[in-house]
């Protein structure tokens, strides 16, 4: 068991951020199932933690529960409603940190997360079908992950995906349909609130797109703000008497523009190969190619 707990730390530490993500909410999701075993058997008079870690719609009970702004987008009741958002996350997050950096992603499903809230919560405080349900409260990853998704997919509309039965298809299309299926849904009764947070979560990733195309990082300031949040939990390193330089490290920006020349270079060499054959590439196009594929 030591052996096992051993091994899930080491894959926490060195995984990307995608892994530590789904870490976080597989650890949530178990940890509250193990909870609610023991309040169930013993009898336990406690407040039921799934609504207390959710974002309610009320908004005097938001406003004495400010955190369930942040943790509802890591909580799951379900396995399979788990599974699914994990699933997306893992597909299309892979697809985003071929341009991204790991702090942008993470900051940009923090924002999606807050973006599916907020929509939440002034759809069921002002759309009279939503009203009249009365008040409620809403969990899961959907919102942030649907940021990741259109994020990705409106910055790399022509990357593709082989799916079950139709081939391969853009990933634009893919955002496209789960974006007009929960504008479709946004009626029923079944999952209010969280089709409103899917269209939260995907304008928040639409805008992230467009707006990077134009130079332009909204997550910038989440980033910075999830950095110094880590910070706080970090031992302090003691002052060393000797003078160090440190080279200046990469921002954010100068990160994306810098994978974004790779990869489209790289892409340039990819169709030439296809087109003329690797005899007609170049020693250094060799290498580059060589290079990339080891990464």
């Amino acid at each position: 068991m030591a052996d096992i707990i051993d091994t899930l730390k080491h894959k926490y530490k060195t995984g990307s951020v995608i892994t530590r993500l789904i870490f976080i909410n597989a650890l949530v999701f178990i940890a509250m199932k193990i909870i609610g075993v023991f309040i169930t058997l013993f009898n336990i008079n406690a407040v039921d933690l799934v609504s207390f870690l959710g974002v309610p719609s009320n908004i005097p009970l938001l406003l004495s529960r400010f955190w369930t702004l942040i943790t509802y987008m890591f909580v799951h009741e379900g396995f399979f409603h788990l599974l699914f958002n994990m699933l997306w996350l893992y597909w299309f997050g892979q697809i985003f940190l071929q341009y991204f950096s790991g702090r942008s992603l993470g900051s940009l499903y923090v924002l999606g997360g807050l973006a599916g809230a907020i929509l939440y919560v002034i759809a069921f405080n002002s759309i009279p079908y939503y009203t009249d349900m009365g008040s409620g409260w809403m969990i899961g990853a959907s919102a942030a992950v649907m940021a990741i998704v259109m994020g990705a997919a409106f910055y790399r509309p022509e990357v593709e995906l082989s799916l079950l039965f139709l081939g391969r298809i853009k990933i634009v299309y893919i955002a496209i349909f789960a974006f007009v299926l929960d504008f479709l849904s946004l009626g029923d009764p079944t999952n209010p609130g969280g089709h409103v947070a899917h269209i939260g979560g995907a304008l928040l990733g639409y805008l992230f797109a467009v707006q990077y195309k134009k130079g332009k990082d909204i997550t910038h300031w989440m980033s910075r703000i999830i950095d110094w949040f880590v910070g706080l939990f970090k031992p302090r390193q003691k002052k060393s008497k000797m003078k160090v330089e440190y080279s200046r490290n990469e921002t954010d920006w100068e990160y994306n523009k810098r994978k974004k020349s790779e990869q489209e270079e790289i892409d340039t060499i990819l169709d030439k190969l296809k087109q003329s054959g690797y005899s007609s590439l170049s020693s250094e196009e060799k290498k580059r190619l060589f290079d990339a594929s080891k990464k």
